[in-house]
């Protein structure tokens, strides 16, 4: 552990963060793309453009709502409900394993040994609730959290109920978050967001006047 994340009792005002998952705290955004490309392979290359395109865009929404949006906007077909459920228990099976051995955001591990015993810590995620929390159980990170929240529920409605549960003030509780989604989901629930942008991806909060960091190493000073 570094010496910067010693386990002292820490000056801070944050009371709560949430982080989103992929992208923020694994890097697992690549598992997920190739894995929607694999699934619309079929559908010829200038499909798989506007798949990857669409989640990269939106990385912070469910799956359900991507697939409802490649079939109904890319494919202009319909989806029944049958499908969309094959649909989801197929991503699965492509992704849960290589998101489980995904390497941690770097700074990610660190942060969270270093601060969980001074911050109520959450995640809240697109990924379906179940799978979430099976996923940070087996990378043993679920120890690190009071909490762990996924889909069907938006992350606004995650976060206000966070807040209200545990009277947090607003002011006390940020969100960490790699997409607009994800921002959304803070400004929604009236909390603070900070942006992760990777040093080799495109910055989706560029303009917006957002606070962003390249890895979860900077995260300590801003919220000191």
């Amino acid at each position: 552990m570094s010496p910067n994340y010693l386990r002292v009792k820490k000056n801070v005002s944050i009371k709560a963060i949430i982080f989103d998952f992929d992208g923020v705290l694994v890097e697992s955004v690549d598992v997920k793309t190739r894995a929607f490309a694999r699934m619309f392979e079929d559908k010829g290359e200038d499909v798989v453009q506007k798949v990857i395109a669409f989640h990269l865009k939106n990385g912070g929404l469910s799956r359900i709502h991507k697939f409802k949006y490649y079939y109904e906007e890319i494919l202009k077909c319909s989806l029944s409900e049958d499908k969309l459920n094959e649909l989801c228990n197929t991503f699965s099976q492509l992704v849960i394993d290589e998101v489980i051995n995904s390497p941690y955001v770097n700074g990610a591990k660190e942060f969270l040994e270093g601060y969980q015993c001074d911050i109520d810590l959450y995640v809240a995620s697109g990924t379906p609730e179940d799978e979430l929390r099976e996923i940070a159980r087996c990378r043993e990170m679920d120890v690190y959290f009071k909490d762990i929240y996924g889909s069907p529920r938006q992350k606004g409605e995650i976060a206000r109920a966070i807040i209200n549960q545990n009277d947090y003030n607003s002011s006390e509780v940020i969100f960490i978050g790699d997409s607009i989604t994800d921002l959304k989901g803070a400004q929604d629930a009236g909390i603070g967001f900070i942006g992760r942008v990777a040093g080799s991806g495109n910055d989706p909060f560029a303009g917006m006047g957002v606070k962003t960091i390249k890895d979860l190493n900077d995260l300590e000073e801003i919220i000191q």
